[in-house]
């Protein structure tokens, strides 16, 4: 869950947009059928098997519109919801329920889409000390939602964006001349607190990366062969992560490494959102 300084600064602004994308000057469907203020209630139902995520978002778009809405919900995050079962109510000026219930619904089902994915690939790395990730790989504006759900499923958030940690991919490796000039300006660049991440693709500069000094050192498409090699080089003396095309059909196959970490930016660039529906609409 969000809390109120955090939802007011950084997630009410982007409810906001949202509903300015879908109601650029007024619901026209809906101030023809009703044009006065009436009270209503609305029931949300899901229509998948899943994990539930979001809810708190769902509420807020309402709230946004008009604070005198409310919801009553049957489920909390992170709570596997079975198709057919109504896990919550809605409760409102039923203008404002017919104006935010796309927007609403649009956060939810991507959320849960997100947990529930997550949940599956977090569900096939139990008995394993591997932690699962995330990655930047997310919808623009969506970052903070997003990330929210993979936590919910189960899994745990990479760097947060670009001014939150040091990861020296292939490019700035590039850019700088080699890895270890890469790592040797960034320790003289960075804040001290800040670990160095760095991503390499051969065992040479797995080594360049372990004489360099790098806290992390990031396996990205590389054979099996080839990564238990390099962690049997590394041999302690940096965290491990392994990356690149990680989905749920084949991280099974990675578990047996034991490294520190694995990486996947399917969690949210692939999932499907889980299907739920807002219905029975009545005035109360």
């Amino acid at each position: 869950m969000y809390d109120p300084i955090t939802l007011k600064l950084n997630v009410d602004p982007l409810i906001l947009n949202a509903l300015k994308e879908d109601i650029s000057s007024e619901d026209v469907s809906t101030n023809s059928v009703m044009p006065n203020a009436r009270r209503g209630k609305a029931e949300l139902i899901c229509k998948q098997d899943g994990v539930i995520c979001g809810l708190q978002i769902f509420e807020r778009v309402f709230q946004l519109l008009d604070q005198e809405s409310e919801a009553e919900f049957f489920a909390a995050d992170g709570d596997q919801v079975k198709a057919g079962e109504k896990i919550g109510t809605v409760c409102g000026d039923i203008r404002v329920l017919l104006c935010g219930e796309r927007t609403a619904l649009n956060y939810l089902q991507r959320m849960s889409g997100i947990a529930t994915y997550t949940r599956s690939v977090a569900d096939l790395l139990k008995g394993t000390k591997i932690q699962l990730l995330d990655t930047r790989k997310t919808s623009p504006n969506n970052r903070i939602f997003e990330k929210y759900a993979v936590r919910i499923g189960g899994g745990k958030n990479h760097r947060y964006n670009l001014s939150d940690g040091v990861l020296l991919k292939d490019n700035h490796i590039g850019a700088a001349g080699g890895v270890k000039e890469a790592v040797l300006m960034a320790k003289n660049y960075a804040p001290f607190v800040r670990k160095i991440e760095v991503e390499v693709e051969s065992l040479q500069m797995v080594k360049d990366a372990v004489e360099a000094g790098a806290n992390i050192i990031m396996l990205d498409n590389m054979t099996h062969e080839q990564m238990k090699e390099a962690i049997d080089y590394i041999a302690g003396r940096a965290e491990i992560e392994v990356s690149g095309n990680v989905t749920k059909e084949n991280i099974e196959k990675l578990a047996d490494l034991g490294v520190d970490y694995i990486s996947s930016g399917a969690l949210t660039h692939s999932a499907p959102i889980l299907d739920l529906s807002l219905k029975n609409l009545h005035a109360v």
